[in-house]
């Protein structure tokens, strides 16, 4: 008679993905744990507002209600950075820094070069070759050098970075349907993830229909918005091409994905054996990313993401069942949070954010002024950029032209302060005179950025606020709903419920640490939180 682990996976993930789960779920469970716990189990759920634990919380009955009703739950965990992107939240969960200490500030200064190319995979390199410091993983192989960790992820940024710099085993999803890694990390794949892609479970997916998991009438939201998927494709069911060449790529959209990134990690835990050796604590990290591909193209209000965050749940109910069915009760010490929030469409008036006065922001008027200043004092335009705010890449070219480069940066500020949808634009240095503790903005930008880096001046819409150009959902502002995520820590010596304060996502490593008995490497900007009443 199958487990009841392995019962709940052959009914909740997709059938492929049980194929890498089979053995580890038919064996049977080791007796309970009576001291530390032997894994550590990081899950981030890419682009997860903590608001959808209350708004869908009666739908919810797997692995994200377990974690949230049994462990230490604090609904006002929030990333305390302006720029709430994947790859600086994904830096912040293990590390206990900030970006700027960890030297992540955006998706593009994240983890693409080509100077570690991917094995097996045409896409492009990736390493942490821009993280600075340390991670959780790093202090507790410093306490115990057998310990062994394992961190699976769609995206590179979020398979990389919250191990840091450390050199283990670290894989993601590529555009050819396998899972991979880069030359940072090793020069062949390993044997266990050369025999899971041989299966090729994501072509298997051809043809696949993503339709609502439940009935009709358990959701709320319409399914009738155009400005969904870029007016395609927007309404139930969704069907997943027939070819398997292209399914590769499109299931990346779907819930689907999350079943096989759960199922790889799986695999991945027995075949490395993390978690089996008592009085070794090992780590896993898992990053979850068909919330932030379904947010995306659908949009937080959507009948898609809804069903999204039910799928999630139920797949996590089967793998964390199926972690207990390996090591046993008692044994895992598990994290939740997310990478960052989300803000809906602005032209869609939402049932659940207060985006009514939400609009699009156009600094180009700005930049032509900034431009039109830089060619008048000799300066190449070139020498700036719009990544992140009023970029300088090219620091030598002001040099030759006697010029401070927050002259120009002033001249781009005061063009953006007037527009309508700006709420501040100001040079950093103006930021680093602010009262930090009352002004959040200001702080966020600081926790953000240097004060003598490559960015010089920063603007910040207003809340909900869209730049002009972007089609599809999306984050990345300094605000609650693009900041504000779970904080869930669940497993021995913490007491559940919810917590009434705040919780900031650097306090979470410093806290694992605590729990584990290991110490920090260096000064956190994070600090432990009570887990006990």
């Amino acid at each position: 008679m199958p487990s009841r682990p392995l019962r709940l996976l052959a009914s909740l993930l997709s059938p492929l993905a049980l194929v890498a789960c089979h053995a580890a779920a038919q064996q049977p469970a080791p007796p309970a744990a009576t001291g530390r716990p032997t894994l550590v189990v990081f899950i981030t759920i890419d682009q997860f507002g903590s608001d959808y634990l209350d708004r869908y919380g009666g739908n919810l009955t797997g692995g994200i209600a377990r974690l949230r009703d049994g462990g230490a739950t604090w609904l006002r965990g929030r990333h305390d950075h302006a720029i709430s992107e994947t790859a600086p939240g994904h830096a912040t969960t293990m590390s206990g820094r900030f970006p700027v200490h960890t030297g992540i500030s955006s998706n593009s200064q994240g983890v693409n070069t080509a100077d570690a190319p991917l094995l097996g995979a045409p896409d492009v390199g990736a390493s942490p070759f821009r993280f600075r410091g340390t991670t959780l993983f790093d202090w507790m192989a410093a306490a115990d050098p057998r310990t062994r960790a394992l961190s699976v992820s769609r995206k590179d940024r979020g398979a990389i970075l919250p191990i840091g710099r450390a050199k283990t085993d670290v894989y993601w999803y590529a555009s050819n349907g396998i899972f991979t890694t880069s030359r940072y990390y090793r020069d062949t794949l390993p044997t266990w993830v050369r025999e899971f892609n041989a299966r090729q479970l994501p072509q298997g997916f051809a043809g696949r229909t993503w339709a609502p998991l439940l009935p009709a009438d358990r959701y709320a939201e319409p399914d009738s918005n155009p400005l969904e998927s870029s007016g395609r494709d927007y309404v139930f069911p969704h069907v997943l091409p027939d070819d398997p060449a292209q399914v590769v790529g499109a299931i990346r959209d779907t819930p689907f994905m999350d079943s096989l990134t759960l199922a790889f990690a799986l695999a991945g835990v027995r075949r490395l054996e993390l978690g089996a050796l008592p009085g070794r604590t090992d780590l896993l990290a898992v990053s979850l990313s068909s919330t932030d591909a379904v947010g995306h193209k659908y949009g937080p209000d959507s009948k898609e993401i809804h069903d999204q965050i039910l799928r999630v749940d139920r797949y996590l109910g089967a793998f964390l069942d199926s972690l207990v069915a390996l090591r046993g009760p008692g044994r895992l010490l598990v994290a939740l949070t997310a990478d960052h929030g989300v803000s809906p469409f602005p032209e869609w008036r939402s049932p659940y954010y207060p985006n009514a006065h939400a609009q699009r922001v156009d600094p180009r008027n700005a930049w032509r002024l900034a431009y039109a200043a830089m060619r008048a004092a000799g300066v190449d335009t070139a020498a700036v950029d719009a990544d992140d705010g009023f970029r300088v890449v090219d620091r030598e070219a002001f040099r030759r032209a006697n010029v401070d480069p927050d002259r120009i940066a002033r001249i781009w500020v005061d063009a953006l302060r007037p527009l309508n949808g700006v709420m501040r634009a100001a040079l950093l240095s103006e930021l680093a005179a602010a009262d930090t503790v009352h002004d959040a903005i200001a702080r966020r930008w600081l926790h953000m950025l240097p004060l003598d880096g490559p960015v010089r001046a920063v603007v910040t819409p207003e809340p909900f606020g869209y730049w002009w150009n972007v089609t599809y959902a999306t984050h990345g502002l300094p605000h609650d709903s693009d900041t504000q995520v779970p904080v869930i820590l669940w497993g021995p010596g913490i007491a559940p419920g919810r917590r009434a304060g705040e919780a900031r996502v650097v306090d979470m490593a410093p806290t694992l640490a605590a729990l584990l008995g290991v110490r920090p490497l260096e000064a956190l900007d994070g600090r432990v939180l009570p887990v006990q009443p």
